[in-house]
């Protein structure tokens, strides 16, 4: 009897150890919903990077067109906020009209520059590593536009800074900007006041990548929660494990 039950104890323990060895593998080689098969690493990456081309394609879709900024109000470039008193006195002197040309050439410049766009996101995403995409499945909204915006943002600064630069002087930007910003700063030499003239390149450039992201992030979440938007078989596959 005593026999019997060292080979009965012997048995259970040793299924036990089976059994966890099962799950470490599993947690080390994929993730797994209950009810459904494993995914492999290779499949969860894939699957990221088909949801970030997605995202990003409909984005620069989007915003890289004739009023993609302008008539978008989710990312349509405002006047400058350090500049806002300029904003005010202008509409004072009557100058309004050339205020709303003045906001819309700075978003038609941004809509130049998003076209530098799709290169630089692909280049971030072909370079995603199994640690990154698992990161990202298990992130929650916005894990992935967060990747490409640590990964890309400094490239998307040199891309777009010379685009902007070439927009500004495409659209003609300056020749709206020149006579308001003179006009004020001519009745500040007179009360004293304080003069400004803020750096529109790198204005227009911040929120033109800024404006992207936030496109990005729609789209991803979109993705995320959204079964319509999988639009491939590795999306419904990778973002179902992770939904249901």
């Amino acid at each position: 009897m005593k026999r019997l039950f060292l080979t009965s104890a012997l048995f259970s323990a040793t299924l036990v150890l089976v059994q966890s060895c099962d799950v470490l593998n599993t947690v080390a080689t994929g993730v797994t919903t209950p009810g459904k098969p494993a995914l492999t690493n290779e499949e969860v990456i894939n699957g990221l990077k088909e949801a970030l081309n997605v995202g990003i394609k409909n984005s620069v879709d989007i915003s890289a067109v004739t009023d993609g900024f302008w008539k978008n109000d989710l990312i349509r470039i405002p006047f400058p906020e350090d500049a806002m008193k300029v904003r005010q006195k202008a509409i004072d002197w009557g100058l309004g009209a050339q205020i709303e040309k003045f906001e819309m050439t700075m978003n038609r410049a941004a809509e130049e520059a998003a076209k530098e766009a799709l290169p630089i996101f692909r280049d971030a995403i072909l370079n995603m590593t199994v640690q990154d995409g698992f990161a990202i499945l298990k992130g929650g909204d916005g894990a992935a536009t967060k990747f490409l915006r640590d990964n890309t943002t400094a490239k998307l600064t040199a891309a777009f800074s010379p685009k902007v630069k070439a927009a500004i002087s495409k659209v003609k930007l300056t020749e709206y900007w020149n006579p308001i910003i003179t006009k004020y700063n001519g009745a500040m030499t007179l009360t004293g006041g304080d003069k400004i003239n803020p750096d529109l390149d790198q204005y227009i450039t911040e929120r033109a990548i800024s404006g992207l992201f936030t496109l990005v992030e729609i789209e991803e979440n979109k993705i995320r929660k959204d079964p319509m938007a999988r639009v491939t078989d590795i999306l419904v596959k990778v973002f179902g494990s992770v939904s249901n």
